[in-house]
């Protein structure tokens, strides 16, 4: 009888933090930086909610006033976080599948890797691109002693953009195809560069690259953030996109969620398509946990691109997963 009591208890507990932040959730200009974060386990906050209300059910004997409340608000926090997470499982795909009549001159594949600065694991690192050989690799949180390792990339790679830095926020850029007006941009941080570059592909169509990798929405004594600020720079490319003619690729670790309300403005401003919907979640980060995983690094393009494929690959040491897709662009 104790036990049952106990377990109750804490059933109601923890039922109760999963409503709380299941609707805090909704709030999108909370001044808090810890306000941003209730947007990312919204995988989990979905398990936990049905687990607890099966088991409330299960354990509750009177049916009264809080218990009919309690088990609403879970079934609410289950709806709310149903409407943002099932589309990327049933609904429409934005990004359409190509054809497989698919002239391979007209497509590009792309690995965007978030190596950790601290991981000194580079073997992996290249054993995987070694096994995709895409014909774009973007690498983040790379310093000058990660440039160093992966200078044999650019016997395959001849065409490159590097900008490392000791804050966590250095990119490098190794392509097989040619990048043209490449320009490295600083467009909120001093140390958080992003890159924008026009890629031909074998065909001579060109498509508009932009790699970013936005700062983390947690307050850093080590690495910059945007405590008490709102993020800037997706919305400044969903921007630049807008007012560009040619077909356009957004890539990177956003850190950030694709359900975000943040995302959700850059994608609608450049009038970009998320390559996950209706294909899955594709959860890259955290590679350490089995549990506590969520979508950070992305692909938004623009109409023009179909996906040939979407995968995630294998650990490489840091606490991402790389991934890769291939697109074809048309006309």
């Amino acid at each position: 009888m104790e036990f049952r009591k106990g377990v109750t208890y804490f059933i109601i507990i923890i039922s109760t933090l999963i409503i709380s932040a299941s609707l805090l959730s909704l709030f999108y200009n909370l001044p808090y930086w810890y306000s941003k974060l209730l947007d990312f386990p919204r995988l989990q906050y979905f398990i936990i909610g049905i687990i607890c209300l099966i088991i409330f059910i299960f354990l509750n004997k009177k049916w009264n006033w809080p218990s009919i409340l309690l088990g609403l608000g879970l079934v609410a926090s289950i709806l709310i976080q149903s409407i943002r997470i099932f589309p990327y499982w049933v609904g429409q795909k934005s990004v359409p599948d190509a054809r497989q009549s698919i002239s391979q001159e007209n497509t590009v594949s792309i690995l965007l890797a978030n190596v950790l600065i601290s991981n000194r694991e580079t073997n992996k690192f290249l054993e995987v691109v070694r096994n995709a050989n895409p014909d774009i690799i973007l690498a983040m949180e790379v310093n000058q002693w990660w440039l160093d390792e992966l200078k044999i990339l650019k016997q395959d790679y001849p065409y490159v953009m590097e900008q490392p830095n000791e804050v966590a926020y250095g990119m490098a850029l190794y392509s097989k195809l040619p990048l043209k007006d490449s320009q490295i941009k600083y467009l909120k941080h001093k140390n958080v560069p992003s890159f924008h570059s026009r890629v031909e592909l074998k065909s001579s169509k060109e498509f508009m690259l932009y790699a970013v990798h936005p700062v983390a929405p947690m307050p850093s004594s080590e690495y910059p953030d945007n405590v008490g600020e709102a993020e800037i720079e997706l919305i400044r490319v969903g921007e630049m996109v807008s007012q560009n003619h040619l077909p356009s690729m957004v890539a990177g670790d956003f850190n950030d969620v694709s359900w975000s309300n943040t995302s959700r403005l850059f994608g609608n401003d450049g009038q970009l398509n998320n390559v996950r919907l209706g294909r899955g979640l594709f959860n890259t980060f955290d590679a350490n946990s089995s549990f506590l995983r969520w979508p950070l690094d992305h692909y938004y393009v623009t109409k023009e691109f179909k996906l040939v494929n979407l995968k995630r690959l294998d650990k490489i040491g840091s606490d991402h997963f790389p991934i890769i897709a291939k697109f074809s662009v048309i006309d």
